[in-house]
């Protein structure tokens, strides 16, 4: 059985430490970050590793893949990828050229990341950025109204999944009115539940057909003054589960980010208990990985359910023809 976590590993290539723990725990997927990547030779051959260990050509193996300021995968071997901001703006002068643009840039990037036996990219980011908010979020989202965020993000989970790269749509139920960027401290959001409700869930609600949602490390006072969404039973159930009715698979954002405390057991039983359905350890830290793999149980029921309904969404692509498909965006955003 697969358990309910996904970990990262600390280099280019699997320890003998490394190789042993994963294969004892059996993790549901993976996660990539720069520090795992130098040339597409060696991602495949880690990509390869990784799913030798679970035995499983499915197994989840995910990266943040942005564009902008967000991007693990990098030139000279990748194309450089514009921020989701670019896009918004092109929405406003033409709605359809930014659409379109939107979705031969993200088919593009799930090409990138196909071939290289990536298979989730966590985005959207589905954030509506309020002004005053920290600018952890700000280019990293379409826009600052709902409408283009709703429609860019649409395309953007059109052209991964057609490049057979499962989207993972962030933060949340939102990340945008954060005043704080919660890698390194906790976010609190005090705005009434009747705001929250008209603009920073409604993107997700929107969009709640995504196969995967990453939580936002977030307080909202309006909810549950006591606990981010993460380890929130009441946002979880209440807002990500009722209001927004996303019944895909939940996973945690990383467990080891300052916005939360305690040990990382404690972390993980309390994500879980919240109603995530797996948890994110991301710095690849032998001893915390440990700690979690201590709580985390295998993934069974509802969420093993949802795991393989988000698994069932992914598809052999198509032939593309990324030349052209480069020429064109490179067109469209012209435009702009």
């Amino acid at each position: 059985m697969r358990s309910s976590a996904i970990y990262g590993c600390l280099g280019p290539s699997l320890s003998a430490g490394e190789r042993d723990f994963f294969r004892g725990v059996q993790p549901w997927g993976f996660i990539l970050f720069a520090r795992n990547i130098e040339s597409p030779d060696q991602v495949r051959a880690l990509t390869q590793s990784l799913r030798a260990i679970t035995g499983d050509r499915h197994t989840p193996i995910l990266i943040d893949q942005e564009g902008g300021r967000v991007a693990r995968l990098k030139p000279p071997h990748w194309a450089a990828r514009p921020p989701a901001r670019d896009f918004g703006t092109l929405f406003a002068i033409n709605a359809d050229a930014a659409r379109e643009a939107t979705y031969l840039n993200a088919r593009l990037i799930a090409h990138d990341c196909a071939e290289l036996g990536i298979n989730v990219d966590c985005l959207p980011v589905l954030d509506v950025p309020v002004p005053g908010a920290h600018d952890i979020i700000g280019d990293r989202a379409f826009a600052t109204d709902a409408a283009t965020v709703i429609a860019l993000g649409r395309a953007q989970m059109e052209g991964l999944l057609d490049g057979g790269v499962l989207p993972v749509m962030k933060h949340i139920p939102g990340h945008g009115r954060a005043g704080a960027d919660s890698h390194l401290a906790l976010p609190r959001v005090d705005a009434p539940l009747s705001a929250l409700s008209a603009s920073d869930f409604v993107t997700f609600r929107s969009l709640s057909g995504c196969p995967i949602a990453m939580t936002a490390h977030v307080v909202y006072d309006s909810i549950d003054p006591q606990r981010p969404c993460t380890t929130s039973p009441k946002v979880i159930r209440h807002v990500v589960r009722g209001e927004i009715g996303f019944d895909g698979l939940l996973m945690s954002d990383d467990l080891s980010m300052k916005a939360l405390d305690g040990p990382l057991v404690a972390r993980a039983k309390a994500a879980l208990f919240a109603g995530c359905d797996v948890v994110l350890h991301c710095n690849g830290d032998m001893d915390e990985m440990k700690q979690v793999a201590a709580e985390v149980k295998a993934l069974e029921g509802a969420a093993l359910r949802r795991a393989d309904h988000a698994l069932a969404q992914l598809i052999t692509p198509a032939a593309f023809d990324a030349a052209a498909a480069t020429a064109r965006l490179n067109s469209l955003m012209a435009s702009a």
